[in-house]
């Protein structure tokens, strides 16, 4: 098995998987500015994956050979599809699985998947030898938090960790907290000496309020983990991984997300509704000096043609 978390360097720096966000054109477009150590898919359901609806799921899990090393992030709760469905990754070219043990979101909690793995850490373990069992070759990792409703992870992890996966992400948070106070890193690096005491082979990564690049290193080294995942910092901010200090002008900005919405057209016209670019247009303008006005005409564009229009006339006006 070639296991990707053991080959890269330290700190392991990570685009994190976020639900109509992270997809292809979001990650080739970070790779333009400054490219993440490792790269993670939005992630999908493994029973979609082997539904008959499973052609509708596959664009999530586009990508082209630039964006390697990247993991494929799958949930469920059931051993079969959990199987089929980490086959399917291996034959789709991906260099991991992860397995999505922590998002908060109820109906993905009502399969019994996702958060609800915390409480079910059986089924978390088997979860992940059925993985392993459907990609052989490829590290099985998982993402999870500090715990459901109190940080309690000495309670179930343990067992999660029979299984042995290659990393372990862990969101410094519990499921009841969701993102509404401040990430506990102190904690996070307490569950890292759980992880390690019991195999120090697995990749410990944390993650929560991420500032920077910067930070992201700092808090890797603080807190005796082999990297960490950044999530809502990245949004709007291609320029995250690059070693750029300075923030970019609005132009620049404006610019990136024109080549950004072109991409994302090029790639899932007819595959994805592009008024997902929304959330990365009003971020992309967030902070700007006087873009209060700029940001609700991006918000208002619901095709490319009608987003560049908006973008035409403001670089003619800023420049």
């Amino acid at each position: 098995m070639k296991n990707i978390w053991k080959a890269l360097p330290r700190p392991i720096l990570i685009l994190a998987p976020m639900a109509n966000v992270t997809d292809s054109a979001f990650r080739q477009t970070v790779i333009r500015y400054g490219k993440p150590s490792l790269f993670f898919t939005e992630f999908v359901s493994a029973d979609g994956l082997c539904s008959a609806g499973k052609d509708k799921l596959l664009p999530d899990f586009y990508f082209s050979e630039s964006e390697r090393p990247i993991v494929a992030q799958i949930f469920g709760a059931n051993l079969e599809t959990m199987r089929q469905a980490a086959k399917l990754v291996a034959q789709l070219g991906f260099d991991g699985v992860d397995i999505n043990m922590g998002c908060p979101d109820r109906a993905v909690e009502k399969q019994g998947a996702g958060a609800a793995l915390m409480k079910n850490p059986l089924l978390a373990r088997d979860l992940i030898l059925a993985a392993r069992e459907g990609a052989p070759e490829l590290p099985i990792s998982i993402k999870t938090r500090l715990g459901y409703k109190n940080v309690d992870f000495e309670k179930w992890l343990p067992k999660i960790l029979e299984a042995r996966p290659a990393a372990v992400t862990i969101h410094g948070r519990t499921r009841e907290e969701m993102s509404k106070v401040p990430a506990r890193w102190e904690e996070i690096a307490r569950a890292r000496e759980l992880i390690k005491k019991n195999d120090p082979t697995i990749a410990v990564i944390g993650n929560g309020d991420v500032a920077t690049l910067s930070d992201a290193k700092q808090k890797s080294e603080t807190y005796g983990l082999d990297g960490a995942m950044i999530g809502r910092a990245a949004l709007g901010n291609p320029w995250f991984f690059s070693e750029q200090s300075q923030a970019p002008a609005l132009k620049e900005k404006l610019e990136a997300l024109l080549f950004h919405a072109e991409l994302f057209d090029r790639l899932f016209r007819g595959k994805k509704n592009f008024l997902n670019m929304r959330k990365h247009a009003a971020a992309y303008v967030a902070g700007s000096i006087g873009a209060k006005e700029l940001r609700m005409r991006l918000l208002g564009a619901s095709t490319l043609e009608e987003l560049r229009r908006v973008i035409v006339e403001a670089l003619n006006i800023s420049i």
